[in-house]
């Protein structure tokens, strides 16, 4: 199976789980459980979990441990953290925030059902993303207090938000790259390093596979970063399912702005290269592998 057959396979087990933990809702409040759903499953690649699950085998492989327990434990795992992923989706859209009308071709969570509705599925989404991590049938309570710790520093201050802040503060200002690579580790590259460590987790994964996986997962993260950002130059709105030329409309510091793309293209592979040389050596990671490569030649 390739990889883009894989990633689709991973995915719809993920919308499953999504739809699952997402069923419930209240007609007081429904509105903004429907904002939920509609931006939670409003598809997407579902790299986060894919990750996960595929850190989980890796784990489980070199720890002994019951593979599909481990499998399951990720995926519950993985499916929170697209729940935090999502409310960074609706937040980064807001009018105070990148004032985006469509997302994956289809209109932003505020568009459809106003500002107000949207910041509170997103904080909706943020809370239950901790309340299901908490509540994983297929981990033991250390690994729950480990994992939910993990989570929180990634999409925290010190994670995701303190890269938005960083965003928002260095628009219209010229900045290098050293504060770009920072920027851009912690808002994109925290969660995809919260996704493989969540499957190490899960795995119960030696030291050696950790550093590997937070290695693997730095390198992805700014090559998925990069690409984003040539995309947003040179890619169509209809192909890449959200308006193009936006990042340069609000001043915003890219790997396109601060390279040529020849150069941002020659950064991306370098990373790429990077992250594939970390999980080198370990028994089946060559889906990881197939999906550095496959992300650095994607069009949307």
């Amino acid at each position: 199976m390739d990889i883009e057959a894989m990633l689709a396979s991973r995915a719809a087990l993920v919308e499953k789980e999504l739809e699952a933990l997402s069923a419930e809702s209240d007609p007081d409040y429904g509105i903004v459980c429907d904002a939920m759903r509609y931006s939670l499953l409003s598809g997407g690649k579902r790299l986060r979990p894919f990750l996960a699950t595929e850190f989980a085998s890796l784990a489980s492989r070199a720890s002994g441990t019951d593979p599909a327990r481990a499998d399951k434990c990720a995926l519950r795992f993985g499916a929170a953290l697209e729940m935090i992923h999502t409310y960074s989706l609706i937040h980064d859209d807001l009018p105070c925030m990148d004032n985006d009308d469509l997302r994956r071709g289809k209109p932003t969570c505020h568009v459809k059902y106003g500002e107000a509705n949207a910041l509170l599925a997103g904080d909706a989404l943020l809370t239950k993303a901790f309340g299901v991590a908490a509540g994983n049938p297929f981990a033991e309570p250390e690994t729950i207090m480990r994992a939910v710790s993990l989570m929180s520093r990634c999409a925290g201050i010190d994670g995701m938000i303190g890269g938005q802040v960083m965003d928002l503060e260095s628009e219209n200002k010229e900045i290098g790259l050293a504060s770009l690579e920072k920027l851009q580790s912690l808002k994109t590259g925290e969660l995809m390093r919260c996704a493989a460590l969540l499957g190490c987790l899960s795995g119960n994964a030696p030291e050696t596979l950790n550093r590997a996986a937070e290695r693997y997962a730095d390198g992805i993260g700014r090559a998925f970063q990069v690409i984003d950002d040539i995309l947003d130059v040179t890619g169509d709105e209809k192909t890449f399912g959200k308006p193009t030329g936006s990042d340069a409309a609000s001043g915003k510091n890219t790997f396109a702005t601060l390279m040529t793309i020849d150069e941002a293209r020659e950064y991306a592979a370098s990373v790429t290269s990077d992250a594939v040389s970390a999980i080198k050596g370990f028994d089946g990671s060559e889906q990881l592998s197939s999906l550095a490569g496959w992300l650095l030649e994607r069009k949307k």
